[in-house]
């Protein structure tokens, strides 16, 4: 057999059922890697050995029913686990245990997974970067010197350097994708409404939404298979759709008609020729299978930006701090934090009313394509400490959005997007492609994805990271 981390999750689940090998040992495997590897790829903030351990032990007397029982998969640090650390990213928490569990997090523990621990994420989840007060920064396995990306930075990080075969994240403005990118990884956001944040996480705006990242795209169908669900007082319910989406995963997607374009409406933001690179051979790859690819002029513009900052800036506030630990925070959060606070509620309306507007136009020029091709981010992988070698928070965030003008529109817009990892550089660096689909559509998505991963022989080929 394969080292185990070579495995797909969906592989070590087979495995596990066959009883070719068990859960302990399974988990003891990712927990031993993980002391050894991850001081160099900076994944986990907590690692939660016993509690994983005593989770293997009972599996292996009683195995639930489902395609992922007995497999180890991350919590990111911005969802709550009942009795384990819980800090947000920020210092600020350093002290905090989560008093109950996340839906999603009950609903990944029913159906057998092994919680190894807390993956690493920014403050708060706001940066595109996960650089912290906490723990080292999160890195792309890749190349060591280059961010592994954010929100879900420690999530990407744990999966692409073999510490987990698939991470559970979120993504609120790219968090998924954009870490999906730049560590060669599959990420799915799903439709707003698919996943709960319940008991305590409100949707209200509906922009940030759980999600799964992994190697393959059937091990990240799967995931979503068992994140999906809701909860009475959601604000958002995504439709229905039929069957699974691990089915989708292995069915043909039939002749598609899929939009592109690379035109960023972020003022400034300039796509780099290696970017470009990476879309134009993801548009010839969808071509060779037969899809109609249409260029398209997009149907929002720059001026959106300003409201999508005023809704940033005011969640940034969401996360309640003492007075007597304000100074702790990062200089990004508290930049954020202080536009935030100084915000009119009548602003805030305005701009999500705005957001709102641009979505139906937006979704009503777009209808005729059951998907849109578009760069993830902007730039290669950039250098850790990249975004905050600045003159200050507030070009901090300029590079931010410069660097990640993609991926925040599925989250106004509520759509489900992809990274397909189809691309790296000459120097071995990862560079994703985007798709993303009509609302509700992650099936065609997932098909797609899968098609595409097939014709390419598997997303990595013969691709390892050193640490691998």
């Amino acid at each position: 057999m394969r080292d185990l981390h070579e495995l797909s999750a969906l592989e070590q689940a087979q495995a596990v059922r066959d009883q070719v090998i068990s859960p302990v040992e399974l988990t003891r495997h990712y927990l031993d890697r993980i002391e050894r590897l991850d001081p160099r790829v900076g994944a986990y903030v907590t690692v939660t050995a016993e509690r994983a351990l005593e989770q293997a032990r009972h599996l292996e007397k009683e195995l639930p029913a489902g395609p992922l029982a007995g497999v180890p998969i991350p919590i990111k640090d911005l969802n709550l686990v009942k009795d384990v650390p819980i800090m947000f990213g920020s210092a600020t928490y350093r002290e905090f245990v989560s008093p109950v569990d996340d839906t999603v997090v009950e609903r990944l523990r029913d159906a057998g997974t092994v919680m190894l621990g807390k993956t690493a994420t920014p403050e708060f989840g706001l940066p595109c970067y996960t650089e912290t007060a906490l723990s080292p920064p999160a890195r792309s396995p890749w190349d060591p010197a280059t961010s592994a990306g954010g929100s879900s930075g420690g999530a990407a990080a744990a999966v692409a350097a073999g510490l987990a075969p698939a991470a559970q994240g979120s993504d609120g403005a790219g968090s998924i994708r954009i870490p999906a990118s730049v560590c060669g990884l599959y990420g799915i956001k799903p439709t707003r409404g698919r996943i709960s944040f319940a008991p305590i996480i409100p949707d209200l705006a509906g922009l940030s939404t759980n999600g799964p990242i992994a190697r393959t795209v059937a091990d990240a169908a799967a995931l979503l298979d068992v994140m999906a669900h809701n909860t009475p007082g959601d604000h958002y319910l995504a439709p229905p759709h039929e069957g699974t989406f691990l089915e989708a995963a292995r069915r043909e997607p039939g002749r598609l008609r899929i939009a592109r374009h690379a035109d960023p409406v972020v003022p400034g933001a300039v796509v780099e020729p290696e970017v470009l690179a990476a879309y134009e051979e993801a548009s010839a790859t969808l071509a060779a299978l037969g899809h109609e690819i249409v260029d398209i002029v997009p149907s929002y513009g720059p001026d959106l930006v300003p409201h999508f900052v005023t809704l940033w800036c005011t969640f940034a506030c969401m996360h309640p701090v003492a007075d007597d630990k304000t100074g702790m925070l990062r200089p990004l959060t508290a930049w954020l934090r202080e536009r935030g606070f100084a915000t009119p509620a009548p602003a805030f309306l305005q701009a999500q009313a705005a957001l709102q507007l641009a979505t139906r136009a937006a979704l009503a020029a777009t209808a005729g394509y059951d998907a849109i091709l578009t760069p993830t981010v902007t730039q290669p992988p950039r250098p850790v400490g990249w975004f905050e070698d600045v003159d200050g928070p507030e070009e901090t965030f300029e590079r931010m959005s410069r660097f990640a003008a993609f991926p925040a529109l599925y989250n106004v817009t509520g759509q489900p997007a992809v990274n397909l990892p189809l691309h790296w550089t000459d120097g071995g660096l990862p560079i994703g492609v985007m798709l993303a689909g009509r609302v509700g559509g992650e099936d065609t998505l997932i098909s797609l994805s899968a098609q595409v991963e097939a014709a390419r022989g598997g997303f990595w080929g013969e691709r390892r990271p050193a640490v691998w």
